[in-house]
C-alpha cells in the first residue's frame, strides 16, 4: 500500500494524533481532545498499518483507597484522636474511644501510631498527651502522603516508600495498581507521514440511508479506504484438554471396532493389580521403587476366585502343566492397596465377571496409571494407557497382530513393529514399536500377548484364548503435538492449551 492509500485509510482519530506521535500520552490526549482509551485504540490501528510499534510497559501506581478517600476529607483516625487529646490532655482509654467515635480497629491503630511517634503515653488505663503544640500542628508524613496520591512508585523516595508500607498495613487507605503504559516507537513510514502534515479529510466514513437518499451527499466524493487484511485479535473457543481429546479419539476407534469399555477405580488391591495377573508376590515390580502403596487394606473378592488364584500361584491347578511360583501365597500381601500400575487390572476384573456363554467378547479401557518413576523429560509418575482384550475360543496370535495394526494405523502410525518380549501374565509376549518418519527411529509404546492359562483359568473357569494389550498413550500424544518434554502435558499452561490444535488424525 502506497502513502496516498494509507492516508485515505486513516480514521479521524488516527489523523488527530498522527502529528503528536512520540509525545507523552497525556499531552497527546490534551492536544487531540481525545480520551486515553481512544488514543490507545488509535495507536493500535496505526500499528496495524506499520506506522508505529506499540509497546506496553508495566508501571506501579499508588492510589487512594476507599478509606483513604474518606480520611482525606475527615482526617486520619490518629488526627481525630489528637484533636480530642488537645482538649483533654489526659483521658481514660475507654472514654477516649467513645468520645472520638472511632471503630475498634481505628482506635487501636491510632494508639499504636501516636505511641510510635512519641505523641502519647499510656499509664494506668489512661492516655496522656506528651507532644507539644508545635509537634501536633504539623501534618504527619502519612497525612502528607495521602494528599499527593496518586504517585508513581518508581519515582518515590525511600522515605515515601517507608510511609507507604506503614499505610499499606492499614485497611483500604491505599492501593497499589499496576498499569500498562503505552510507549510508541514511530517507524520510518510513520515519520514520513508526520512530515506530510496529514489533515482531516472529507472522506465519507460510513454509508447511511440519509447519504444514499441525497445525491449531493455522496456523488463525486471519496470514501475512506478499509484495509480488509488488517489483523484482528485471536478468539479461542472452549475445548477439552488435548490429553482428554486423544483419549476420546482412542475410545472412538475401539468402539467402532466393536469393543465395550471397561471402567474401574484408580486405587486397587494388590490382588487385582498383581495376583490375579499371575505376578509373583516376591516379584521386584511390587517393591516401593516401582509401586505407590496406600496405607490401607483392601477387601478380597469371592472366596472361590481367591482360592483359584492361590492355587495358580502355588501350582495346584491340575491340567495346566504349570508349577506356579513354588511358594506359599499370602492373603495379607494380596490385601495391600496400591495406585494401579496398569489398566490390565480392569481386564482381570472383567474376566472374573464374564460368563463363557456370552463369548466371543471384546473390551477396552483408556485410563490413568501410576508408577514410582523419577520424573524427567520422558518419565512421569502418572501416565495414560489403553487396554484391550478379546475373549474368543477361535482367537490366535495373528488376530492379535491384526487388531494392533488396525488401531495404530487409525492413531496415525502407518508403520509398526512387533518384537518378542516377556511379561508374567502373557505367553507369547510382544513389544509394540512404531516408526517415527521425521526422527527416523523406532520407539516403544507398550506390550501385548495372549494371557497365560494361570491367569485365565482362575478368573474365567476354563482355558480360552484371550488376546491382551496395554500400550502407553502419552508418547503418541507427545508425537502428535510435537511435545519435547512429557511434563509439558500436565502443566495446564493456558497459552499453550489455547494454541493446541484439535486431535484429528
Amino acid at each position: 500500500m502506497d502513502t496516498k492509500k494509507i492516508i485515505e485509510s486513516l480514521s479521524p482519530n488516527e489523523i488527530k494524533i498522527l502529528s503528536y506521535l512520540g509525545e507523552d500520552i497525556d499531552d497527546i490526549c490534551k492536544k487531540s481532545h481525545l480520551d486515553k482509551t481512544s488514543v490507545i485504540r488509535a495507536f493500535e490501528y496505526l500499528g496495524n498499518k506499520g506506522i508505529l510499534n506499540l509497546v506496553f510497559e508495566k508501571k506501579k501506581v499508588i492510589e487512594i483507597g476507599v478509606n483513604g478517600a474518606l480520611y482525606r476529607k475527615k482526617g486520619l483516625p490518629e488526627r481525630r484522636l489528637i484533636n480530642l487529646l488537645e482538649e483533654k490532655r489526659i483521658i481514660l482509654i475507654e472514654d477516649a474511644q467513645k468520645q472520638s467515635s472511632l471503630s475498634d480497629d481505628e482506635f487501636k491503630v491510632s494508639l499504636g501510631v501516636l505511641k510510635r511517634k512519641s505523641f502519647i503515653e499510656l499509664k494506668n488505663k489512661k492516655i496522656i498527651l506528651s507532644a507539644n503544640k508545635g509537634e501536633l500542628s504539623k501534618k504527619t508524613d502519612e497525612e502528607i502522603f495521602i494528599e499527593f496520591l496518586p504517585l508513581d512508585f518508581d519515582s518515590m523516595s525511600d522515605e515515601k516508600k517507608e510511609v507507604m508500607k506503614s499505610l499499606q498495613n492499614r485497611k483500604d487507605i491505599i492501593r497499589i495498581k499496576e498499569e500498562k503504559i503505552p510507549r510508541v516507537e514511530v517507524t520510518e513510514l510513520g515519520k514520513q507521514l508526520m512530515k506530510s502534515n496529514v489533515k482531516e479529510s472529507n472522506l465519507i466514513e460510513q454509508i447511511t440511508p440519509g447519504i444514499l437518499k441525497k445525491d449531493s451527499l455522496w456523488e463525486g466524493k471519496k470514501f475512506r479506504r478499509y484495509d480488509v487484511n488488517s489483523g484482528v485479535p485471536a478468539i479461542y473457543g472452549g475445548k477439552r484438554h488435548f490429553v482428554l481429546q486423544a483419549g476420546d479419539y482412542a475410545r472412538k476407534i475401539w468402539t467402532e471396532m466393536g469393543f465395550k469399555e471397561m471402567n474401574g477405580d484408580l486405587m486397587q488391591s494388590s490382588f487385582w493389580n498383581f495376583d490375579a495377573l499371575f505376578t509373583a508376590q516376591d516379584h521386584p515390580v511390587r517393591e516401593m521403587q516401582d509401586t505407590f502403596f496406600i496405607n490401607k487394606k483392601g477387601e478380597l473378592p469371592d472366596k472361590k476366585i481367591v482360592k483359584a488364584v492361590k492355587d495358580s500361584h502355588e501350582g495346584k491347578i491340575k491340567g495346566l502343566g504349570s508349577k506356579g511360583w513354588q511358594y506359599e501365597w499370602s492373603e495379607e500381601e494380596a490385601k495391600k492397596m496400591v495406585l494401579r500400575t496398569h489398566t490390565t487390572v480392569l481386564s482381570a476384573q472383567t474376566l472374573s465377571k464374564l460368563n463363557v456363554k456370552e463369548l466371543p467378547a471384546k473390551f477396552f479401557s483408556v485410563g490413568k496409571c501410576f508408577r514410582n518413576e523419577t520424573v524427567d523429560w520422558k518419565h512421569e509418575f502418572e501416565f495414560n494407557q489403553t487396554e484391550g482384550i478379546v475373549v474368543d475360543r477361535n482367537a490366535n496370535f495373528r488376530n492379535l497382530l491384526g487388531y494392533l495394526t488396525q488401531f495404530f494405523k487409525k492413531m496415525g502410525f502407518e508403520k509398526i513393529r512387533i518384537r518378542p518380549a516377556y511379561f508374567p501374565y502373557t505367553e507369547p509376549s510382544v513389544e509394540i514399536d512404531v516408526w517415527h518418519p521425521e526422527r527416523k527411529i523406532w520407539f516403544e509404546l507398550g506390550g501385548a500377548g495372549i494371557f497365560r492359562p494361570e491367569v485365565v483359568v482362575p478368573l474365567l473357569g476354563e482355558n480360552i484364548p484371550i488376546l491382551a494389550w496395554g500400550p502407553g498413550f502419552d508418547r503418541m500424544i507427545m508425537d502428535y503435538y510435537e511435545i519435547k518434554d512429557l511434563r509439558e502435558m500436565y502443566k495446564n499452561n493456558i497459552a499453550q492449551l489455547r494454541k493446541m490444535r484439535f486431535w484429528i488424525k
